[in-house]
């Protein structure tokens, strides 16, 4: 009989936005926010000394300053010792998997109080950068300080490198564009159906205190490309991108049930956390069968209800990671659910706010808040890097009755069917037809289409990434969605030429069809 007392509840949340005006006066650093979101959390469990009995710290890489050890930072401030300090990788996914290691230590008696806290401070350091004032003389830390370094081999492949897929942006629409050449819709429906997505998402944030960009938008506003949102890569227009230039913070404080009641914790505080489960596809989206779902996502997302013994239809709440689109398409389509429904509780990146890896900590957050107001379950769902990690946590207003039945550690998946990926510098040299498997064209600020970035397939059913030269425009509007062929709605199965261009490897379409 597993021993209820070691339940795991999380007891406290804290969080905040700060400096939206991004002054300089205002300007404070990742470290000061977080400092004070796990100050809130500790008063929003109303048990003062609870931070400095923390045994368990997990600090969530910051993306807009550097540190040597965040959490063991983190546990200075609050004046903690605690026994596990665990700094993390980039990574959408940690919150929710952070959450779930720390309620598994706490249900085998490891812990009794952990802290998993994050924060962001862009758009502060973009003031100070602006002003031409180093952060470190207004007193942000400096061991070491400064913008993290950046690894390329951490963005994606040699492949993936040379084709220009290293950036969010042009990775997630070939996903999406794939989906939508699967799914059989033409591009106007599918951008409708992505505006619908994103006007539902403006209008969560704009009920939310801590959204960056508390503004409820019609779906007309969030879909019409002009001057102010101009598109990025098709067919995502810039506010249907993330908004990583934020200052905001948040920190979640979980104990087992019996150290809650002997600090004193009142019980409508308490939210349960049944626990969740991960998933990992290959990192490179070149490795994996193909790019119209996320194998783990599915998987992620089942295997978290499965072991809860809940079925979507009895969770009240979901908040989806929500980058891009495409997640939270794929996630509904998996799930069966309506394409109405609304899968968030904070309001989603672009408008709630994207803090590189802790948006889904501010989910799980606001979720608490929304499970002591009256709902009875809840699911977060959190997503990092190109669709290749994800993982779920499910929490409750009452207890699991088998306490907490979680997975943390992640599952991988194999793609056996994946095709090889040949280098496109080598298959251009003799030049090859590709048939086009997914692609995306990438505009300037002028608004014309700049750039394509193209998935390939070679006679014999080999992948291979490429880009069109970058002073190539002919072709990058020959590929933009505006210059389908008549009666087509996809560029998915068009054939590409790949040959040498200046000695590169590029992509053009044939003289014919060009814009």
């Amino acid at each position: 009989m597993p021993d209820q007392s070691r339940t795991p509840v999380l007891v406290g949340v804290g969080q905040l936005r700060a400096n939206r005006e991004r002054t300089v006066d205002c300007a404070r650093e990742p470290l000061e926010l977080m400092a004070r979101a796990l100050r809130l959390a500790e008063e929003d469990a109303g048990a003062p000394g609870l931070l400095a009995g923390a045994d368990a710290v997990y600090g969530i890489r910051t993306a807009s300053w550097a540190y040597d050890d965040l959490a063991g930072s983190v546990a200075a401030r609050i004046g903690a010792t605690p026994r596990t300090c665990v700094n993390t990788a980039l990574g959408g996914q940690l919150p929710a998997r952070l959450l779930d290691r720390a309620a598994a230590a706490i249900w085998a008696g490891e812990s009794e109080v952990a802290v998993v806290v994050g924060g962001e401070a862009q758009a502060s350091a973009n003031a100070l950068a602006k002003a031409g004032i180093d952060p470190v003389d207004r007193g942000w830390s400096s061991s070491p300080g400064g913008p993290p370094p950046l690894d390329l081999g951490d963005l994606g492949s040699e492949q993936m490198l040379a084709a220009g897929l290293f950036l969010p942006p042009r990775m997630y629409p070939l996903f999406e564009n794939r989906l939508q050449a699967d799914l059989g819709l033409p591009p106007e429906e599918n951008a409708a159906w992505s505006a619908r997505i994103y006007a539902d998402l403006s209008r969560v944030a704009a009920q939310n205190p801590f959204a960056w960009a508390p503004e409820e938008l019609t779906a007309e506003q969030v879909g019409a490309v002009g001057p102010g949102n101009r598109m990025v890569c098709e067919p995502y227009p810039l506010s249907m991108n993330a908004m990583p230039n934020v200052d905001q913070a948040v920190a979640v404080v979980v104990t087992s049930l019996a150290t809650a009641r002997a600090h004193g914790i009142p019980a409508d505080r308490f939210t349960y956390v049944w626990g969740g489960a991960g998933v990992d596809d290959p990192p490179d989206p070149l490795r994996r069968t193909g790019f119209g779902g996320s194998i783990a996502l599915g998987r992620a997302l089942d295997r978290s209800l499965e072991l809860a013994g809940v079925p979507i239809g009895e969770v009240d709440l979901v908040d989806v990671y929500s980058c891009f689109p495409i997640v939270p398409k794929l996630a509904a389509l998996h799930l069966g659910l309506d394409r109405e429904a609304v899968l968030s509780v904070a309001g989603g990146h672009s408008s709630f706010g994207g803090p590189l890896n802790t948006y889904s900590l501010h989910a799980i957050a606001t979720l608490v808040h929304r499970l002591r107001a009256g709902a009875s379950t809840g699911l977060v769902h959190a997503n990092g890097g190109y669709l290749s990690y994800q993982h779920t946590v499910l929490l409750g207003a009452r207890p699991h009755p088998d306490g907490y039945v979680g997975e943390p550690e992640p599952a991988a998946v194999a793609h056996p069917d994946a095709p090889t990926v040949l280098d496109a510098a080598t298959a251009a040299a003799d030049g090859v037809d590709l048939t086009v498997e997914t692609v995306t064209v990438e505009h300037g600020r002028s608004g014309a289409p700049q750039q394509a970035f193209v998935v390939g397939r070679t006679p014999t059913g080999d992948r291979i990434a490429v880009q069109s030269a970058p002073d190539d425009s002919a072709t990058a509007a020959a590929l933009s969605l505006v210059s389908l062929p008549p009666g087509a709605i996809t560029h998915v199965g068009r054939t590409v030429r790949l040959s040498l261009r200046g000695g590169r490897p590029a992509v053009t379409v044939p003289p014919g069809d060009l814009a």
